[in-house]
């Protein structure tokens, strides 16, 4: 079930359960600039088929920067 977390929660979750990162930007976006480990699935193509690969075993940290 998604749930927003703050900062601190991402690290932990990054540090401790070895969390996947996942950047929803455009693809041109996360050329330029994303979080180290991210993967790039932009949101426009997050479903069900495009998520395959995560392992449903670890946390996942969806992401997008939004500078409004």
């Amino acid at each position: 079930m998604p749930s927003a977390i703050d900062r601190d929660e991402v690290q932990r979750l990054l540090a401790e359960q070895q969390a996947q990162p996942i950047e929803v930007l455009p693809a041109a976006e996360y050329e330029d600039e994303h979080l180290p480990g991210a993967i790039n699935i932009p949101l426009k193509q997050l479903d069900r088929e495009t998520t395959r690969a995560l392992d449903r075993g670890r946390p996942v940290i969806a992401y997008c920067y939004d500078y409004q």
